[in-house]
């Protein structure tokens, strides 16, 4: 799979000037036009696994609009690999942009009800198939967390004080984690309204000696997950008419808006250096209609 070029974007605002302190965001969502972001990562071991395996599919979980969906299906078709995926409600008389992709990708897509959705370890015993292996939603797990380690290793991160990105499994957090020095605080935003299972969710996936070294906020929601209230909206337009940085509605603008609002809360020492990571995730802008965002 060939990848463009992972950038640094700096961002030069009056709320950073005026608490001397800098904010470099880590641009993943340039990497790839569908497997972008952090999911590439994630991924990139189970696949692995599934040929070491002799698997020939891989089978997840998602949403009507799931990046991990969308990703997942072209990653595997890449990959040489069957990919089915396991859809939250009922199918839709329209399909989204996502699951139409998906099929376009060769994804074979299950539709179930939300309540047989809450219970995935039944489903995976109901569709039960040795050839399949089994991904958890969002690539949760050790080997989603391995893959995600990767990606501070992508540019030179020593410089950075604190590491902030959004979180939705806690798997990429859990690799920022592993990867980051003792020195570095690592910092997860959550999208979703009183998840209050994340920190344990992360030191699943983190060996004893490191299990505290990352801080989750859990009031920057904006209301819930995929919640994206009018201010919100005037936000991400304006970041990208000051900026050029395209946000996405779900995880990263909310994390752009904590990082301002913890700037100038005062949060940050003087001096501190931060490094976002643009996780992707845009595909849930397309929910929206035409021309409610400036990009």
């Amino acid at each position: 799979m060939n990848f463009n070029a992972i950038n640094i974007q700096t961002i030069k605002a009056e709320w950073l000037q005026q608490k001397e302190i800098s904010l470099d965001v880590l641009r993943l969502d340039k990497m790839h036009d569908v497997v972008s972001g952090n999911k590439w990562f994630k991924l990139k071991y189970y696949l692995q696994q599934a040929k070491a395996n002799n698997k020939t599919t891989i089978a997840t979980f998602g949403g009507a609009w799931s990046n991990h969906i969308i990703a997942t299906a072209f990653a595997a078709k890449e990959a040489g690999l069957k990919s089915v995926g396991i859809i939250r409600g009922e199918k839709p008389a329209m399909l989204s942009e996502t699951l139409q992709l998906a099929l376009n990708a060769k994804m074979q897509l299950i539709y179930v009800t939300r309540e047989q959705y809450q219970h995935k370890e039944n489903l995976m015993k109901v569709f039960a198939n040795e050839d399949w292996l089994w991904v958890n939603e969002g690539g949760y797990g050790a080997l989603g967390a391995k893959g995600a380690a990767e990606i501070l290793t992508t540019i030179d991160t020593s410089r950075y004080t604190h590491v902030i990105a959004a979180v939705g499994t806690g798997t990429m957090l859990a690799g920022l984690v592993l990867s980051s020095t003792n020195r570095q605080q690592v910092i997860g935003i959550s999208s979703m309204k009183g998840n209050l299972v994340l920190e344990e969710q992360v030191q699943k996936l983190l060996p004893a000696s490191i299990k505290e070294n990352f801080t989750i906020f859990h009031e920057y929601h904006l209301g819930g997950y995929g919640k994206h209230p009018a201010h919100l909206i005037d936000f991400i337009n304006d970041s990208y008419n000051k900026y050029q940085l395209p946000l996405d509605i779900v995880y990263t603008s909310k994390t752009f808006f904590a990082i301002k609002d913890l700037a100038e809360k005062t949060f940050f020492k003087t001096a501190s250096k931060i490094l976002m990571i643009h996780s992707g995730g845009m595909q849930g802008n397309k929910s929206l209609p035409p021309q409610v965002l400036a990009f």
